[in-house]
C-alpha cells in the first residue's frame, strides 16, 4: 500500500513499492530477529564506555539486582545499574516511542514525509524546555516544573493551539491540520531561537544546544517512569486500530465505506500522537529524523498494513536509538555527542536514498 492518490489503472499498476514488488517479508520472524538485535545491543551499551564491563558481568550485575538481592560492593554496580541501564532502556523506550509516533502521524495526515515536527508538537515541547533553562522556571521558580515537566506542558499547550486551529470549519482535515502545525511550529521555533540568544552565560547556552539536538545524558530510573507506562500503552492502542490506520491512507471515503469513524479516529490518533511526543521530547530532547525514517524502512521490507508494521517500526526504532546512542556515547574521548546530530547524520541520507528509489520505481 503506498501513500499516492489512486490514478489510472495503466499508471497504478507500476508504482509498486519494493515490498510489493518482491513479496513483503514475514512479520513474525524479522520482529524476532529485531528482538534478538535488541537484546545484543542493550548488552552492548552497558557494557560499553570510559569503563569497559564484560558482557557477563553486566548479566550477573542485572540478575542480582533483579533477584532483589543486597547491591554488590564496588563501582561495577553503580556503573551498570545506575548509570547504564536507566539510560539504554530509555533509548529503546524512546526509539520505540518514535517509530510508532512517526507511523501514526504519516497515516493520520496521509504524507509519507510527515513526522512530530510536521504538527509543531516538538516545537512547543522545545520551547518549554529552553524558557525552563533560560528564564529558570524549572527549576524551583514560579511554576517548578523541572525540565521535563516544562517540555510535556508546551507540547500539550501546542498541542490544544493546533486542534483548535485545525478545527476551525468543523471539520479535521489533513492538509488543514499539516498547515496548522506547520504555522504555529515555526512561530513557536522563533521564540525559542529568541531565547536561546537571551541565555546569560556560555553555559546556559550549551545546555540549551544540546538540548534541542537530543540527549539521553540525564536518564535515571525516575525518567524511565512515565515513558515506560506511555509508549507501551500507545503501542497497544494503536495496534488495536491498525485496521483503520490501513483504511485511513485508501482516502476518507473508502475509509467511511468500511465502517470507519474518520473524523473520530484522526482526532484520537492526533491526541495519542501529541501527548506520545510530548512524552519522548519531555526525557529526550528533540531527536530528529527517527520519526520519519524508521517507517520508510520498514514499510520498505513489510508492505503498508500497520498490523505488521507497527511493532515492527517500535523494535527497529528502539534498536536504532540504543546504536546510536552508544556512538554517541563513544565517539569522542573528552566529550559526548548529541543523539540528533548521529541520527540526523545517518537519517538525511537514508532518507535521500528511499527517496531515489521510491522515484526511480514511479511511486
Amino acid at each position: 500500500m503506498t501513500f499516492t492518490p489512486l490514478r489510472r489503472k495503466s499508471t497504478a499498476t507500476t508504482t509498486t513499492t519494493t515490498a510489493e514488488a518482491r513479496g513483503p517479508l514475514p512479520a513474525a520472524p524479522l520482529a524476532a530477529v529485531l528482538g534478538v538485535a535488541l537484546l545484543a545491543a542493550l548488552t552492548a551499551a552497558v557494557a560499553r564506555g570510559s569503563t569497559s564491563i564484560p558482557p557477563g558481568e553486566v548479566w550477573s550485575v542485572v540478575w542480582h539486582r533483579l533477584s532483589g538481592e543486597a547491591p554488590r560492593p564496588g563501582t561495577d554496580d553503580l556503573i551498570v545499574w545506575q548509570l547504564r541501564v536507566p539510560r539504554a532502556l530509555l533509548a529503546a523506550l524512546v526509539g520505540a516511542g518514535l517509530g510508532l509516533v512517526g507511523t501514526a502521524v504519516q497515516a493520520l495526515v496521509r504524507n509519507p514525509l510527515a513526522d512530530p515536527y510536521l504538527l509543531g508538537i516538538s516545537n512547543g515541547a522545545s520551547l518549554g524546555a529552553v524558557a525552563a533553562i533560560v528564564l529558570g522556571v524549572g527549576a524551583g521558580g514560579a511554576l517548578g516544573l523541572g525540565l521535563s515537566g516544562a517540555a510535556f506542558v508546551g507540547a500539550l499547550a501546542t498541542f490544544a493551539l493546533v486542534w483548535a486551529v485545525a478545527r476551525r470549519g468543523g471539520g479535521f482535515a489533513p492538509l488543514r491540520l499539516v498547515l496548522a502545525g506547520v504555522a504555529i511550529g515555526q512561530f513557536l521555533s522563533g521564540f525559542t531561537s529568541y531565547l536561546v540568544l537571551r541565555a546569560g552565560d556560555e553555559q546556559q547556552t550549551h545546555s540549551v544546544l544540546f538540548w534541542l539536538m537530543g540527549s539521553l545524558s540525564g536518564a535515571n530510573w525516575e525518567s524511565l517512569a512515565v515513558p515506560a507506562l506511555a509508549v507501551p500503552a500507545a503501542g497497544l492502542w494503536l495496534q488495536a486500530r491498525a485496521r483503520g490506520l490501513n483504511a485511513l491512507l485508501m482516502g476518507d471515503e473508502t475509509a467511511a465505506g468500511l465502517g470507519i469513524d474518520v473524523t473520530r479516529l484522526r482526532r484520537e490518533l492526533f491526541t495519542v500522537t501529541s501527548v506520545l511526543t510530548g512524552v519522548l521530547v519531555a526525557v529526550s530532547g528533540a531527536i530528529a529524523f527517527v520519526a520519519l525514517m524508521v517507517p520508510h524502512v520498514c514499510r520498505l521490507v513489510l508492505g503498508g498494513d500497520h498490523r505488521r508494521l507497527l511493532p515492527v517500526s517500535a523494535l527497529f526504532g528502539a534498536l536504532l536509538l540504543v546504536v546510536v546512542d552508544i556512538v554517541c556515547r563513544t565517539a569522542m574521548d573528552t566529550q559526548e555527542l548529541p543523539v540528533g546530530v548521529v541520527t540526523s547524520l545517518i537519517g538525511a541520507p537514508a532518507l535521500l536514498y528511499l527517496l531515489d528509489r521510491r522515484l526511480g520505481s514511479g511511486s
